[in-house]
């Protein structure tokens, strides 16, 4: 299992990806998320799904912009080019990997903004190649597993949240995760591209440094939680006890 999370916000974007492969019985750690950028080319592109079929695609991905000078003038253009790239993996290897028992798979997030954007882009593209953009309805996108993170988002992310509260946001949904699920894990990539700048920020977080943080956010939930008004629980256990006279 996988967890990516991309976050729009007014200000920019905000991507975090665990580094967990899980094959068979095996773990190990491994890149996402990757970086393209070319003068006002600027984009991320994150995949939760099978390992092959994202190396490929990136793969061509990257050849078609780097090798063969292919550029683009909106986000859009980009998330098309890669729908190719997935399409061409498909005719190539998808009967294959299903004689073999695997399920032609990868959801990707790809953000960023290109010259002629107004404003920062943020997309969820399916196996298919086909694609919905997250805008300021939506706000965040999770591919993998889903399940823990994003309570935490949906309470406390809106469009006019800063970058700054965005990357705590993430990472408090990323540890909701990680303490739950035992197939996703440190490290962990965090992306951050603030609005009109072209240029992506990558920083990689360790265990190590973040323990203290989600420690303090265990003991600021339980500090909250005896803060929190009571008087409903009494009443219910008021009529315990009336009910055991």
């Amino acid at each position: 299992m996988t967890y990516c999370l991309g976050i729009k916000v007014r200000g920019g974007l905000v991507a975090i990806a665990d580094t967990r492969i899980t094959a068979g019985t095996e773990m190990y750690s491994n890149k996402k998320v990757s970086v393209h950028e070319v003068g006002k080319h600027s984009l991320f592109i994150m995949t939760a799904g099978l390992r092959s079929v994202r190396d490929k695609s990136i793969t061509y991905f990257n050849r078609m912009t780097e090798e063969q000078g292919v550029t683009f003038d909106y986000m859009f253009e980009a998330v098309n080019a890669f729908g190719d790239m997935l399409r061409k993996v498909a005719k190539e290897d998808k009967e294959m990997l299903k004689s073999e028992g695997y399920n032609f798979n990868l959801h990707s997030i790809i953000g960023g903004q290109m010259s002629k954007d107004d404003e920062h882009k943020l997309f969820l593209v399916f196996p298919e190649g086909n694609w919905i953009e997250i805008n300021e309805g939506l706000r965040f996108q999770i591919i993998g597993n889903s399940n823990y993170g994003k309570p935490l988002l949906n309470r406390g992310l809106n469009y006019e949240t800063s970058l700054e509260d965005a990357i705590k946001l993430g990472f408090l949904s990323f540890d909701a995760t990680q303490v739950s699920a035992t197939d996703v894990d440190y490290p962990i990539d965090v992306i951050v591209y603030q609005k009109n700048s072209f240029h992506l920020i990558e920083h990689r977080l360790e265990k190590e440094e973040m323990e203290s943080i989600s420690k303090q956010w265990t003991s600021l939930l339980k500090e909250s939680m005896g803060n929190l008004n009571d008087t409903w629980v009494q009443n219910i256990m008021d009529k315990s006890l009336i009910s055991q006279e």
